[in-house]
């Protein structure tokens, strides 16, 4: 089977026009790979040409403060890519003179930059012969040559890294990578993949076995976490309180207090529990409005919410500043609060 070949022959024909392809320039094409971590290129996009707007290079990136990073990355998720973006630019910028560094091993030591990146970065823009592994990858590999490994486990992983690594040809590496991934994304589809079509359908080990949509196999099974948080919009003198948050997936992200229970309660027990009466002590306050309940879901946890607007004039809080509401517009927040504040217009 001439698996490379066919590859790029596919992909010279049927690849999609996207900006990052038409650059070696290592910045870019970074920028590209951290923004679709976990992203849908058509999601990816708009952020990637917001970003290159606003950070034409690596300097004006690390020379950035962290919230106007954040904001712009808001409604992206997986915040620690942001972070980490903004992180590695300023090592760049102080310890290669802001000029990205171009052989494998000092791209793989970058902050937030793993094996795949750090092979897509090394192929793409210096055109390393480094293969580049990520889910799309490793379905087709799987899928054609009939790999069962699971591939979230170390000895599966490294079985479709070694037999991403032997199919490389013995040029043009940038092309093959490229190829591969868009052959994951468009062909060999994770539902409904287009077999009747595909290049590979005379060799393709699950096609003839009945086993596309049983590859590739993953043994791990996500655990969600349920948590039940009642955010407090507190009016203190026409302004509201907001804090950075210090750690987790909204590190960096502005948020208003909050109080969160173990099981969902109603409002009714939420106002006479501990956590509310110890919060309000020595503070008079009135409640303006309560909002119903929602679900707001992330990759590891599902939240269900519920949004306090409260008045009050003497209450005070420790590591909380407090913000005029045309302000918070200009603040990095979670997609949660952006939505509920551009629904109930708050900012």
């Amino acid at each position: 089977m001439r698996f490379s070949e066919n590859l790029i022959s596919w992909y010279n024909v049927s690849k999609r026009d996207l900006p990052w392809r038409k650059t070696q320039d290592p910045y870019k094409i970074w920028l590209s790979e951290i923004i679709l971590q976990q992203t849908k290129v058509s999601q990816g996009m708009p952020y990637y040409l917001k970003f290159i707007k606003h950070f034409p290079n690596i300097l004006a990136l690390a020379n950035s403060n962290e919230d106007h990073v954040l904001k712009l990355w808001q409604g992206l998720g997986y915040y620690s890519r942001a972070r980490n973006l903004h992180f590695t630019a300023k090592f760049i910028r102080d310890n290669y003179n802001g000029i990205f560094p171009n052989n494998y091993k000092e791209i793989l030591a970058l902050k937030g930059v793993g094996l795949y990146t750090a092979a897509a970065i090394s192929s793409f823009s210096f055109n390393l012969s480094y293969p580049v592994v990520d889910g799309n990858v490793i379905r087709v590999l799987s899928r054609v040559f009939g790999i069962e490994s699971e591939f979230d486990t170390g000895p599966g992983f490294k079985k479709f890294y070694h037999l991403a690594r032997e199919m490389l040809p013995e040029y043009d590496y940038a092309t093959h990578n490229q190829a591969i991934m868009e052959f994951g994304a468009l062909q060999c589809k994770p539902k409904l993949p287009l077999c009747s079509s595909c290049c590979f359908n005379h060799n393709c080990f699950a096609l003839h076995a009945d086993m596309v949509s049983s590859l590739p196999k993953k043994k791990k099974k996500l655990k969600i976490k349920k948590r039940f948080i009642h955010y407090l919009i507190i009016n203190n003198n026409n302004e509201v309180f907001l804090k950075k948050k210090g750690q987790g997936i909204w590190s960096g992200l502005y948020q208003f207090p909050f109080l969160e229970f173990e099981k969902n309660i109603s409002n009714d027990n939420v106002i006479v529990s501990k956590d509310w009466v110890d919060f309000f002590k020595d503070s008079s306050y009135a409640i303006s409005s309560v909002s119903s309940s929602f679900i707001h879901k992330l990759t590891h946890q599902k939240l269900r919410v519920v949004f306090w607007q409260i008045k009050s004039e003497n209450i005070k809080l420790n590591n909380y500043k407090k913000f005029q509401t045309n302000e918070i517009s200009k603040l990095p927040v979670s997609k949660l609060i952006d939505n509920y504040l551009m629904l109930n217009n708050i900012i």
